[in-house]
């Protein structure tokens, strides 16, 4: 149940001889199986391509209305490859050892160097489907850096790389509809997990336009779902994003790596009033040309533009003078936090910092950063009503992307046999901290060059009996979705599903977002348990479950929150050190910076679900680190 798979031999080799290793499908036999793949964004559009591609017959389900709207979309500022073009030192063991190192020493080494070898083949995968990387006047593919890296490695499409990705994999995905190879099931929302005989065999779903409840039988199930950023109400994340099909499957066996693992964005548009329930992302590529410094003086009020240079303090470039203003993210996050708890931050609320293009623009000239960035600051001014090609940009740190996900094997596949995770939805490749431009990165790596290899030989050595709906065991999980709906919409009490989900974002945000203390996690670890009551006796869900209802399917994504916010309140206390963005105020350097505790943690959280009422149970997976050896890890 428990085993990470990971080949022997050199790390160099280990991917190369395990795909010699694993079994093949023949082509005839390709057509004989159904691969369920839930979700459209870069991940699953990519694998349903690709396996629609090789012969399979693969159903491919999304809540949205098409897998345009899927949340990789939002993804703007780019990709990691490790191709040199610049000639500045850059190599797939620089890549890998960044990685390991941005991570905090806590992901797996094999599959950070996997990731770093594919990423080579990415782009050239993407130039081929058309994608519009940026070019330099010459005509080669343009590069800039990203947080965390001393090299520009980072390909991109201006500030909307992940809506061209997602095109390109769109494109690929709609032409295996229309070869008859993919089926896409829109609008469709996945509630719970079949599993047959201890082997994954197919899903509920409920049709979010007629409020049907249908079963789906397949030899196989992946789910690239993307992450649960939304547990904090606030974030970057669409509204829809949500944890609903993982947490589903964690319920039928599969555990659950790293949960308390969230990663916090440094640029972000700060918060504007009480009522908002939103967040918007400025891309990380803006650090490249942008200064962030704050007033040296506490409380100064004045306009950007009448503080004198030498009344500034640009705290990044002091404290990192090597890596400056492109420090990783969770370093960033939590320096902008310090510098606005002792009373420095600028704007409504003294909760932001200044993010200054000012120089830049000087160097380059506007028309040059309007040519690098010029959407971004377009989306900024509509916002916020500022030109900052006029006046900095006002930033401040913001839930972005989970590392945590569904514990996978070395071949992405879950503790429960036939089950498959990639992308965000998976715990696998970013440690306790993801470097900038590396989730497109992974979910193309799963979705075009992983999957197509390891599912196959999961179909190839294990006997699958033939299942259909028809089966006992879809029957009984399709009662169970019927009784939970069936529950929520009569509970009729007095609270909107908001109110709660909101009460339960604050909570997480003040005790286990940027910051995290062992008293702080303790109050969480009390109260949820008293809201979920609150929820599951009080809550108002306007409408009925077999029609259209929106307040039901938000309703069924805040019940699943409410239990996975216990649970990464629970690993992250259980984790007492400090790694990435897991920051306990307990385990901390004299100087401020994360202190891990390699001899006690150097290892993955897996948790199992015991049952409703009981407590999760913890195992490990232990981490070695043979090729970037444990170190405190410093930018300065």
């Amino acid at each position: 149940m428990f085993e990470s798979k990971i080949p022997t031999g050199p790390i160099e080799k280990k991917w190369e001889k395990s795909r010699f290793d694993m079994k093949l499908v023949n082509p005839a036999n390709r057509r004989k199986h159904t691969v369920i793949i839930v979700g459209s964004g870069l991940a699953g559009a990519a694998a349903a391509a690709s396996l629609g591609q090789q012969g399979y017959n693969v159903e491919c389900f999304s809540f949205h209305d098409s897998p345009r709207r899927a949340h990789s979309i939002a993804a703007q500022g780019g990709i990691n490859a490790a191709k040199n073009y610049r000639n500045d030192g850059d190599s797939i063991f620089r890549l890998f050892y960044d990685t390991v190192k941005g991570g905090d020493f806590r992901a797996r080494e094999a599959n950070v160097y996997r990731l770093a070898q594919i990423s080579v083949n990415i782009i050239d995968q993407c130039v081929a489907q058309g994608v519009p990387f940026a070019r330099e006047y010459g005509g080669l593919l343009d590069t800039r850096s990203f947080g965390g890296v001393q090299v520009s490695r980072t390909f991109y499409a201006r500030g909307q790389t992940g809506q061209q990705l997602l095109l390109g994999a769109y494109q690929a995905l709609e032409e295996q509809i229309a070869a008859g190879s993919v089926k896409m099931h829109t609008r469709s929302e996945m509630l719970d997990l079949v599993v047959v005989n201890g082997k994954a065999r197919g899903i509920v779903t409920r049709n979010l336009v007629t409020g049907e409840i249908e079963s789906h039988a397949a030899d196989v199930v992946v789910l690239g779902t993307g992450g649960y950023g939304n547990v904090f109400y606030l974030s970057t994340n669409a509204k829809g994003s949500n944890t609903t099909a993982i947490w589903r499957a964690h319920r039928r066996g599969a555990l659950f790596g790293n949960p308390c693992f969230t990663q916090i964005h440094p640029t972000c548009i700060p918060v504007s009033n009480e009522n908002q329930s939103k967040l918007t992302l400025m891309s990380e590529s803006l650090r490249n040309d942008g200064r962030v410094w704050v007033p040296k003086k506490k409380g100064d009020t004045r306009a950007p533009g009448s503080i004198p240079e030498d009344e500034r303090d640009y705290y990044l470039e002091r404290r990192y003078p090597s890596f400056g203003n492109l420090v990783p993210r969770d370093v960033a996050s939590r320096n902008a936090k310090e510098v606005c708890d002792e009373g420095r931050g600028v704007g409504p609320g003294g909760m932001g910092v200044y993010l200054d293009f000012a120089d830049a623009i000087k160097r380059l000239g506007e028309p040059m950063v309007r040519e690098k960035y010029g959407n971004l600051f377009d989306m900024y001014e509509e916002i916020t009503g500022e030109n900052a090609y006029k006046v900095p940009m006002r930033i401040f740190p913001a839930v972005h992307y989970t590392m945590g996900g569904l514990w996978v094997d070395y071949q992405l596949m879950s503790s429960i046999p036939g089950l498959f995770v990639a992308g965000e939805a998976n715990f696998s490749d970013h440690g306790a901290n993801r470097l900038g431009a590396s989730a497109l990165m992974q979910g193309l790596a799963d979705g075009y060059f992983i999957l197509p290899y390891t599912l196959p030989n999961y179909i190839a050595s294990n006997p699958l009996e033939k299942v259909d709906t028809s089966h006992p065991a879809f029957a009984a999980v399709q009662a169970e979705v019927h009784e939970r709906v069936a529950k929520m919409v009569n509970i009729r009490g007095k609270r909107t599903v908001d109110s709660i989900h909101r009460e339960l974002g604050k909570l997480m945000w003040e005790n286990c977002g940027m910051a995290r203390s062992e008293a702080g996690l303790k109050t969480n670890l009390a109260r949820i348990p008293e809201l979920r009551h609150e929820f599951w006796n009080n809550v108002n869900i306007i409408g009925g479950g077999e029609e259209f209802n929106q307040s039901l399917e938000k309703a069924g994504r805040v019940a699943d929150f409410l239990e996975l916010a216990e649970l990464m309140c629970l690993d992250a206390l259980q984790r007492a050190e400090s790694c990435g963005g897991h920051f306990r105020v307990e385990s901390a350097t004299p100087d401020g910076e994360a202190k891990r505790d390699d001899e006690h943690f150097s290892y993955v959280s897996a948790w199992e679900w015991k049952g409703e009422g009981a407590q999760w149970e913890l195992h490990q997976e232990p981490l070695a680190f043979e090729h970037v050896h444990l170190a405190q890890r410093s930018y300065k």
